[in-house]
């Protein structure tokens, strides 16, 4: 099962090899390692603006003074694992030196850094059929190497705008892909991501599973811009618990980028929250789905081990107080989840047991404005 991550995705001012050292010893000492964020990513502009005399990437020597080896070293030391960039065009998104016509090469440099995850961006391609050869190539030259390394795709994102994606195809050789635009730490952009992704469930729940994951977005450039927001200021406590219960609904990779040496105390809590990383990374491995819409309120599923049930309440009004929305329980698990009863706790914004029910039982749930309640039955 893929796992949590950090990631830096910064390039003004561009990341640096202290930063990555001062992030590893605050993920030891501050609970995320033992919560399961294990990875480390830094993103674009790492490069140097050239290769080496043997072709090689090289890290920026001023930003980067020990070499990725030495600072995968340090991060291995925490316990943890660390992640890196790279294209599968001529030039990174951010202009640097890509991947392409070096897979095997790089695959080679990577791994001869003990690097654990790679991150490969889909800009700079002349065409989609050289894309999707360098996909290919990429994943074939990352199992050459004989070093586990998590190979994370922007295939179907590029592909989209001309095609559908295979998603067959792509699973075959990702660990897990984005699907949609750069996740900003905005409402706007929690809300068009969570609309994309009910659209086109149909096409994209079912290939979900362990060994491949639908990623609603990955790490982008410039500016923090990741997965998970939460921790940032462009969201309300609603709209954090929202992303975090989403992205649980979702299977999404769990992918932080925020400043954890300056992070609150409530996003912190929200962020290790155990029981809703727990549904996160649930060994069935099955993504959720929107099953009912009604005004502003979207009630959304995800089946679990042990014939459990995860549920979302998501009330998209953006103004007013609190509102009720009522729900049979016969509308879960096509029926199935309480019958002929199911126990029922609250795990967002607050865990409390809710009690038992019956199969014909309606329950009635509060929810802020851009909030969420999510369950497990």
């Amino acid at each position: 099962h893929v796992l949590r991550f950090l990631s830096w995705s910064r390039c003004l001012p561009a990341p640096s090899e202290q930063l990555f050292v001062e992030m590893a010893d605050v993920m030891a000492a501050e609970g995320w390692r033992d919560a399961g964020y294990e990875f480390i990513c830094i993103d674009d502009c790492w490069m140097a603006p050239t290769r080496d005399e043997h072709g090689r990437l090289q890290a920026d020597p001023k930003r980067f003074p020990s070499g990725i080896r030495k600072l995968a070293d340090y991060v291995h030391s925490k316990g943890l694992k660390l992640g890196i960039y790279s294209d599968v065009g001529n030039k990174t998104c951010a202009g640097f030196p890509g991947s392409y016509d070096h897979y095997d090469l790089d695959a080679q440099t990577f791994a001869s850094w003990g690097v654990d995850l790679l991150k490969f961006d889909g800009c700079n391609s002349d065409t989609l059929e050289l894309l999707a050869e360098g996909y290919r190539r990429m994943s074939l030259a990352l199992n050459r190497t004989g070093r586990s390394i998590v190979y994370s795709c922007e295939w179907p994102f590029y592909l989209r705008p001309v095609q559908q994606p295979n998603y067959t195809e792509i699973k075959q050789y990702c660990n897990h892909w984005r699907n949609f635009f750069d996740v900003y730490d905005s409402w706007s952009s929690i809300k068009s991501i969570l609309d994309w992704t009910a659209l086109h469930q149909d096409s994209i729940v079912k290939i979900a599973g362990p060994g491949g994951w639908n990623d609603p977005d990955m790490a982008s450039v410039f500016v923090f811009l990741s997965q998970l927001v939460i921790g940032n200021f462009g969201l309300s406590w609603d709209q954090a618990v929202t992303q975090m219960a989403m992205w649980a609904i979702m299977a999404a990779p769990l992918f932080m980028s925020n400043d954890l040496r300056h992070i609150s105390p409530e996003a912190k809590w929200l962020l290790q929250n155990k029981e809703v990383i727990a549904i996160n990374q649930d060994p069935l491995g099955r993504q959720g789905y929107q099953i009912a819409k009604d005004k502003n309120f979207e009630l959304w599923e995800r089946p679990l081990s042990s014939q459990a049930y995860a549920t979302a309440v998501l009330n998209k009004q953006e103004i007013g107080g609190p509102q009720n929305f009522t729900f049979s329980l016969t509308f879960l698990g096509n029926g199935l989840a309480c019958n002929p009863a199911c126990s029922i706790r609250q795990v967002l914004p607050a865990s409390r047991d809710w009690g038992v029910y019956s199969w014909v039982s309606s329950l009635s749930v509060e929810v802020n404005p851009t909030g969420t309640v999510l369950l497990k039955v």
